[in-house]
């Protein structure tokens, strides 16, 4: 069984769409077991009306629930200890549950989780990773938020993680990766990225393939299968392609319902517009992945609904079942054996 702790009362919608997307993911992986946290009198109800789940799954009353608007330092002086987000990750530190799932405030579930799991040996920051849609895939892009800036140190562990991360969900023995930059050319960039590049060419890592600097362009082309950035670049590429999304949905619409002749050339084509909604839709590469704590937490988008929420939860569940946190940690160690940390040789074990 792979234990997932839900924070139920997390994101726009809250109870309902929380135990609906979960309700999703068992039909598809019925070795899914639960641990749900938020007010029990707003779930019990709620959970009647999907009896699997219900048999399926622990609920544990917290009277607490983190806002959307409430800034970090909030969340974790009021929620500390006692509210579903907190509970959530509390039970991945306990060991109770496998990986943690909230559509809560990003911020304040990021502060909670480096408050309560802690940073891995030799990580300096976490990071959040996102699954990207590509004409190839799909591709993972870290960091898109946990914090702004990143020095080259940083950077080379965002690739260490995010290779590992690729190995965990593609099941690819070496992904190739990538520093996303304002051109290809070695001597473009700022320093931290340039010296990051020279670092992971300098590096011999066997888990993974550097492929040098790449562009915004290659994000859509999936031209590697992890671009590397700082987060604060990340969020707004990440938000970039959303919006960009929306608008071709939009356009499309809009031109296939101008005239009779369009909307005849709908019923024609449709179903290979169907898979370019498919395609575009944003809840199925749903929800981020906090990396280099001890303990996965996923982040779902807050105004999800139960589909996009289910797609987060598979996300968990994936990362679990290819024991991510065993992946990141063995390629950790293999880098700083191999660049004389002062861990050691010793340190490295095989995964």
């Amino acid at each position: 069984m792979v234990k997932i702790s839900v924070d139920v009362m997390g994101g726009d919608v809250g109870a309902k769409v929380a135990i609906a997307g979960a309700a999703k993911a068992l039909v598809r992986h019925p070795d899914i077991s639960y641990l749900l946290y938020g007010r029990k009198e707003e779930i019990e109800p709620l959970l009647a009306g999907y009896p699997k789940l219900k048999e399926n799954a622990q609920v544990i009353d917290c009277e607490v629930a983190v806002s959307m608007d409430e800034k970090p330092s909030q969340a974790l002086r009021r929620g500390r200890n006692v509210s579903s987000m907190w509970r959530a990750i509390e039970a991945v530190r306990d060991q109770d549950s496998d990986v943690a799932v909230s559509a809560g405030n990003t911020g304040a579930l990021m502060a909670m989780a480096m408050f309560c799991l802690k940073t891995m040996p030799e990580i300096d920051r976490p990071a959040i990773a996102g699954i990207w849609p590509t004409i190839n895939g799909e591709s993972i892009v870290l960091d898109i938020g946990a914090t702004i800036g990143a020095d080259a140190k940083q950077l080379l562990d965002f690739a260490l993680m995010g290779g590992a991360m690729a190995r965990a969900l593609f099941e690819v023995k070496k992904p190739s990766v990538g520093l996303l930059n304002v051109g290809v050319e070695e001597v473009k960039g700022v320093e931290e990225v340039k010296k990051a590049g020279q670092m992971l060419r300098e590096a011999d890592i066997d888990n993974m393939e550097y492929a040098g600097f790449v562009e915004g362009s290659d994000l859509g082309r999936g031209t590697v299968d992890v671009f590397v950035v700082e987060g604060f670049t990340g969020n707004i590429a990440l938000k970039t392609a959303e919006g960009t999304a929306l608008q071709i949905a939009g356009y499309l619409r809009s031109a296939m319902s101008r005239t009779w002749m369009s909307k005849l050339g709908y019923l024609f084509a449709r179903n290979a517009f169907r898979m370019l909604r498919d395609k575009l839709d944003p809840r199925k590469v749903n929800g981020g992945v906090f990396l280099g704590l001890n303990g996965i937490v996923i982040k779902s988008h807050g105004g999800t609904d139960a589909e996009g929420y289910a797609s987060a939860i598979e996300v968990a569940y994936d990362m679990v079942h290819n024991s991510l946190q065993a992946k990141i940690q063995h390629d950790l160690n293999e880098y700083h054996a191999r660049n004389h940390s002062p861990r050691g040789p010793e340190a490295a074990e095989a995964v």
